[in-house]
């Protein structure tokens, strides 16, 4: 008779997300995913493999759930620049404000963490990369449509310019950064796109 699991693996997933989110991987141990999760090891082990395969599950959990939806919205919204500005401002107030205050974005963090050198992890984080520097590209092309965006200006160093300005918006706030130096570096990046007045 096939073993009956007694808990639900995606919401010990999440749970699993949200430690190594906070804590990063090279500081969680499976003792503390045990701990955090109720599980014991070989549940755990037998359901999601070792400590490296559940960490990729919840990288991908969170790329799919926590920034998906994000860049969905941006590439969804046809107001240019605005939407952009908009979604800075979203992204300094998740980092700054709530319960994930200050944990930055698993993402971003295992971009400037160790779990980057395995080569699963690194896929994902430069398909992730790709997607945000393509939405943000994206609304760039409707801003310089709409005429936001100066005649001159490179889209694509543009785009590059802010999602790394993303990133360092993660990191900086997981540091402590206020939000109101993170808001005049965004709007000192986004003015600098708009045309001479």
């Amino acid at each position: 008779m096939p073993d009956v699991k007694h808990f639900d693996p995606d919401a010990v997933l999440e749970t699993v997300m949200r430690l190594f989110w906070r804590q990063g991987v090279a500081s969680t141990g499976i003792q503390d995913v045990v701990t955090v999760t109720g599980l014991n090891r070989s549940s755990l082990y037998a359901t999601f493999g070792g400590k490296q395969e559940l960490y990729r599950a919840a990288l991908r959990r969170y790329i799919g759930e926590r920034s998906g939806p994000a860049f969905r919205r941006l590439a969804e919204d046809g107001r240019g620049l605005p939407a952009v500005a908009d979604f800075f401002t979203g992204l300094i107030e998740v980092r700054c404000t709530g319960p994930y205050a200050r944990w930055g974005c698993m993402a971003s963090n295992a971009h400037a963490g160790p779990e980057n050198g395995d080569p699963d992890v690194r896929a994902a984080l430069d398909q992730h990369h790709r997607q945000l520097r393509d939405t943000i590209r994206a609304a760039l092309v409707t801003a310089r449509g709409q005429r936001q965006v100066a005649p001159g200006a490179d889209l694509d160093d543009a785009a590059d310019l802010l999602a790394l300005l993303a990133y360092g918006v993660n990191l900086r706030s997981r540091a402590g950064a206020d939000a109101g130096e993170l808001t005049r570096t965004v709007t000192a990046a986004l003015d600098s796109l708009r045309p001479a007045s």
